[in-house]
């Protein structure tokens, strides 16, 4: 079966069950796994799908996928991302790490800072720094968004206001071609929104993948950003105006 033919039942079936797995789709047309991965990352280039651990899943338009979906999405990229940023963080410091996979990511990469303090809305970076025994850990509270473990609301954005950090580090859903920073949900914005105010240096932790999707929330513009780390060049017109915004960016990997 040629590849024809398989492109778009493969997109179908992605289509139906929000996910298609190499293993599955070997089994279904008959051919070889390594088939499978190359069909899967011809459509990932060409933006028909978003590759996972295992598998791929369409790509995001105006909702966001799933939590554990996209833990795995990107892996090599988060974590040279992360590392980058961990290494422009020093000891001796107050950090706000938010939301996020590419965040949880940047909490291991900081295992082993000393004398630390980290804030954050996000219960999965508060239990991996539980296990750093030089880093003080505070939860904002707010209200708990079960799908990813993140706090939102009111009361986060509260706490929040209630520090000045010297590094605020925050994700993003979706970045448009002008350099707006875009997120689905709007109380999550409003959370990023104001770890910006209260940080002395502002970093943005973002691959490639969020380059092609688009979100209805505006949190920020790449010019408010001091920082910015990912794992692809931008394109030469982003490029120049984060030259004359000053905003260093930084490709990891």
């Amino acid at each position: 079966m040629s590849q024809a033919i398989r492109y778009p039942e493969i997109l179908e079936i992605a289509r139906r069950d929000g996910k298609v797995t190499v293993e599955g789709l070997s089994s279904h047309f008959g051919v070889t796994l390594q088939t499978i991965r190359r069909d899967l990352a011809d459509l990932a280039e060409a933006g028909r799908l978003e590759r996972v651990h295992g598998g791929a899943v369409l790509p995001s338009g105006t909702t966001n996928i799933g939590y554990e979906e996209r833990r795995n999405l990107n892996a090599d990229a988060k974590t040279a991302i992360a590392r980058a940023c961990a290494a422009r963080i020093p000891e001796d410091c107050a950090v706000f790490l938010n939301i996020g996979t590419t965040t949880e990511a940047v909490a291991t990469e900081l295992m082993h800072h000393r004398n630390l303090l980290v804030v954050t809305n996000n219960m999965n970076v508060a239990n991996i720094l539980s296990h750093n025994p030089d880093c003080d850990v505070i939860v904002t509270g707010g209200s708990l968004r079960q799908s990813d473990g993140g706090l939102i609301g009111n009361i986060t954005t509260s706490a929040i206001a209630q520090f000045k950090f010297d590094f605020g580090i925050i994700g993003c859903s979706a970045m448009d071609d002008d350099g707006d920073i875009l997120d689905f949900d709007a109380q999550e914005v409003g959370v990023s929104q104001t770890i910006l105010t209260r940080s002395r240096h502002r970093m943005l932790i973002a691959d490639h993948s969020k380059f092609k999707r688009s979100a209805p929330a505006r949190i920020a513009t790449l010019k408010e950003i001091d920082t910015f780390f990912t794992d692809r060049p931008l394109s030469a017109d982003l490029a120049a105006r984060c030259r004359g915004w000053k905003t260093d960016v930084i490709v990891a990997g």
